[in-house]
């Protein structure tokens, strides 16, 4: 079988979707499959329109038509294409919550990634949040939608160097809706230093402790090193770094009622995100639980593995190749 992957998107981000493009490379291990990378531009607004004007809708699905599958990483896609299209949903945040994101993207949202989605001959989603979403907000029927979640490898493991220091980390773009600021007040009511790992984003962000974008070595040491993950996020369709915390043993406060909760599986401290004071106490409880959350963290972590990723989405090929 031969499959297109649309690589694009690492020309722009380095956050959980890139994690996700560079696990699916697990698939050129697996007999009989070849996979061919596909992409195009760089990082620029000019990159960007030119992607999702001509890209997408035109040369992608050109470059594919002696294809078996073309899977595209993320919801921008061909709503045309001679081979059959798999398309993975990460979030549905800029149908959710269009006011965080630039005019162009929330325009492009609206009116092309519902058709994309209803085009495509199979959907991925990374969670089943995520999968109700699609069903909801872009009417595709569930039976067309895999839940496959993402996975977490090296150097994300328990065993390893741990960061100096007595602070709470939080690891995501800086934009609104990772809610920052509510875990910037939570950590000065508790007087603990916070530290942030993660790339600029948009909405003017200002946070204590910002360390920018590290290497995935440092965000593990960072991991082990700190008293909790803090990941009370306003909405997110996975949430890879609750995961990645886990693996390395480290207690995880995140929000109750979405797919953070199911990613923790039990396994993290669940906070009303709205609520500096439930963030703080819940910081609190995560320390006082440190032995407990890091075992059951890890155990839960250990069954998110890029193989089970690379052999569940290769179903998904074969059933759309059918």
């Amino acid at each position: 079988m031969r499959v297109g992957l649309d690589t694009s998107p690492l020309v722009q981000t380095q956050a959980g979707t890139a994690r996700y493009i560079r696990g699916l490379g697990q698939l050129e291990a697996l007999p009989g499959l070849e996979l061919r990378r596909l992409s195009f531009g760089g990082p620029g607004k000019v990159s960007t329109l030119t992607r999702d004007l001509w890209w997408y809708p035109l040369e992608l699905p050109r470059l594919a038509k002696h294809l078996d599958v073309l899977h595209c990483p993320t919801f921008r896609g061909p709503v045309r294409s001679g081979v059959p299209v798999v398309v993975t949903v990460h979030d549905l945040a800029v149908l959710r919550h269009p006011e965080t994101f630039n005019q162009w993207t929330r325009r492009y949202s609206r009116l092309v990634v519902p058709r994309v989605a209803r085009a495509a001959r199979r959907v991925i989603a990374v969670s089943e949040f995520t999968r109700g979403e699609i069903v909801e907000l872009l009417g595709v029927s569930a039976e067309r939608i895999a839940v496959i979640p993402n996975a977490v490898g090296p150097p994300f493991v328990a065993d390893g160097p741990a960061a100096e220091g007595d602070y709470v980390l939080a690891v995501g773009t800086l934009e609104p809706r990772k809610n920052l600021a509510l875990v910037q007040q939570a950590a000065r009511a508790l007087a603990v230093e916070l530290r942030v790992v993660g790339s600029r984003g948009w909405g003017d962000v200002q946070v204590d402790g910002w360390l920018g974008r590290v290497s995935d070595d440092e965000l593990a040491a960072l991991y082990r090193g700190a008293r909790c993950l803090v990941y009370p996020s306003l909405y997110e369709g996975f949430g890879i770094p609750v995961l990645e915390a886990m693996a390395c043993g480290t207690p995880v406060v995140t929000s109750a009622g979405g797919a953070t909760e199911e990613v923790a599986g039990g396994a993290a401290v669940l906070v009303d995100p709205h609520d500096v004071a439930a963030i703080a106490a819940g910081i609190e409880e995560a320390e006082t639980r440190r032995e407990e959350l890091g075992g059951r963290g890890r155990e839960r972590a250990a069954g998110f593995t890029w193989d089970r990723v690379a052999a569940e989405t290769r179903k998904v090929y074969e059933a759309a190749a059918a």
